[in-house]
């Protein structure tokens, strides 16, 4: 009984140790050994949001918000509402390049004002240039979709766009004979419109390095050279895996060193597979993933998507998605960055937060974020604990959602003001109430979450239930679960190494005054929980308050986590 009250105590002591997070600004990262690591030698995870989709619509020339006050608004919301520590922001060719050889300073300008609400909050930034449908200005008025990426002096001469019968704008890709032959053309550099894309990258990256302070520059990950390649068609005897081979991978290289000449040497390149790898729909799937690519080393990141097309059609998967669902393909995932021999970002992933399917979005979203957190289902974890949690942006973050103004393709009779304003979706997290004030559209306890930060050492396994949905951890240790009881919990376990900064642990608004259990000495700092330590195996058990037997579980866990 008397250690029993010695632990409350001392962990109660240790929630009010003064730690200066400023002092442990480990900023800038590289690759090293299969995963981010900062300054100090911490492994980090990125956890965040796409911004935004309004980059995709001309409503505001392809920026993400109207105004810097509006993006200075989105990034406050942002840290405030979920604890995002990285996004993925959108730029595009056709508002960098809009005429042949001149370079729209005006609109970098803009992007990097813009870019530098979110640096200024602390979020780390990696830059994406986006297409999709490699055009809009491949669309006529009345088409039903759109698609954004090149200007129009690199999208002419194609014939008249049609998808037919599709049901998802997707579908362009493979059957819209004018996406299809303009994207074609890109890869084999018809007319040099690949050379003009790469040297308007590289002025693009030049522009914003020069207008970033180097200690905001230093907050910058990397770049995302190209959204979601795909080939068009392929050459006759080519396939899916060759042409990431003989065509991606070379893009990839020419990319990194228009890179290194613009001062970007020490960032890496966030470099997607084939966009169809990424689909679990089967007949629409595709080999891929680089699987004939060279080893990408530490100058490259591997760089996946997640969709659960099934859930999407409402038809596939009939039902909610389940403890495990995706934690296989998320393991794929993983095992292609290694193989690589890199780290993995899952840069885009999401469901509907509106339409017919936004019943499953709970269920989708929880599941995507497990595959991410853990290596193992809720029901397994702590039998088969190891691996660490994968980096992420989900789709996406538009504070105008649901308030645009957007003509598809020009068109004055075809005024899009619903959702995201973008063939007919809705996935932005985020949205203003009626006083303007930025409010979630999905429950916060999902996107709201514990993840590791920054481990000082290599972490060794983590899992976090959130209790959204329903709960799908299942702790057989019997201490452990009577403490914990139906709060949300996380687990974390790592070999520390010598460090001067500590391991830092996002908590979410429902745990900002956590019990914590740890072989390290623990202190809270606003939302993060700040963990210090000795060399050697470390663990924390992290959840609210509880009347339970904190000894028996501390010992009951401590014998657990010597154990495997």
């Amino acid at each position: 009984m008397r250690r029993a009250v010695l632990l409350a105590v001392l962990f109660l002591l240790s929630l009010t140790t003064p730690v200066r997070a400023e002092t442990f600004d480990g900023t800038e990262l590289r690759v090293e050994n299969g995963v981010f690591r900062d300054e100090h030698g911490r492994e980090v995870v990125l956890r965040g949001f796409n911004v935004s989709g309004t980059a995709k619509l001309a409503e505001y020339r392809g920026l993400p918000f109207a105004t810097t006050q509006d993006a200075r608004t989105s990034a406050q919301a942002m840290k405030r509402l979920t604890g995002a520590n990285a996004v993925r922001f959108l730029l595009t060719w056709a508002w960098i390049e809009p005429q042949r050889n001149q370079i729209d300073r005006t609109y970098l300008d803009n992007v990097t004002t813009q870019l530098r609400q979110f640096t200024d909050e602390g979020i780390r930034v990696y830059l994406d240039f986006h297409q999709d449908l490699y055009s809009r200005h491949l669309f006529n008025k009345d088409s039903w979709y759109t698609g954004d990426g090149a200007p129009a002096w690199a999208a002419s001469g194609y014939p008249k766009e049609s998808c037919g019968i599709c049901v998802h704008w997707g579908q362009n890709m493979k059957n819209n004979n004018a996406v299809t032959a303009a994207t074609y053309d890109f890869w084999h550099n018809r007319n040099g419109v690949q050379d003009s894309f790469v040297n308007a990258a590289g002025e693009a990256l030049k522009h914003v390095k020069n207008a970033l302070p180097a200690n905001e520059f230093k907050l910058v990950v990397g770049v995302d050279p190209l959204n979601e390649p795909y080939a068009g068609k392929y050459d006759a005897g080519q396939t899916s895996q060759t042409w990431e081979r003989d065509l991606l991978m070379p893009f990839y290289q020419r990319f990194r060193g228009e890179m290194d000449e613009a001062g970007w040497a020490g960032k890496p390149a966030f470099v997607e597979p084939l966009v169809f790898w990424n689909q679990n729909v089967d007949f629409f799937a595709e080999p891929g993933g680089l699987t004939l690519a060279q080893p990408l080393g530490d100058r490259f990141v591997f760089n996946a998507h997640f969709y659960d097309g099934k859930a999407q059609s409402g038809i596939l998967m009939p039902g909610k998605a389940g403890d495990g669902q995706y934690t296989q393909a998320f393991n794929t995932i993983r095992d292609r960055a290694k193989a690589l021999n890199t780290t993995a970002i899952v840069s885009e992933f999401g469901h509907p937060v509106s339409g017919f399917t936004s019943d499953k979005t709970p269920s989708v979203l929880k599941a995507i974020y497990q595959g991410l957190d853990s290596t193992a289902s809720g029901a397994r974890w702590w039998s088969a604990p190891r691996g660490s949690a994968i980096s992420g942006s989900q789709w996406h973050w538009d504070t105008n959602y649901g308030r645009h103004r957007e003509l598809m393709n020009d068109n004055p009779g075809k005024v899009k003001t619903d959702g995201d304003a973008m063939n007919d979706e809705h996935f932005s997290a985020v949205k203003l109430d009626a006083n303007n004030t930025p409010v979630l559209n999905v429950d916060r306890a999902l996107v709201d979450r514990v993840y590791p930060q920054a481990v000082a050492g290599t972490t060794l396994a983590f899992t976090y239930e959130d209790r959204a949905y329903q709960t799908w951890q299942q702790i057989p240790l019997p201490n452990v679960r009577a403490l914990v009881g139906n709060a949300p919990f996380a687990v974390l376990v790592w070999d520390a190494h010598e460090s001067a900064a500590p391991t830092e642990i996002h908590l979410p608004e429902s745990l900002r005054s956590p019990l914590v259990i740890s072989s390290a000495q623990s202190a809270v700092q606003g939302d993060e929980l700040l963990l210090t330590s000795g060399p050697g195996r470390q663990f924390a058990l992290v959840t609210a308050p509880s009347n339970g037997n904190v000894a028996a579980a501390e010992a009951e866990i401590r014998q657990w986590y010597v154990s495997w």
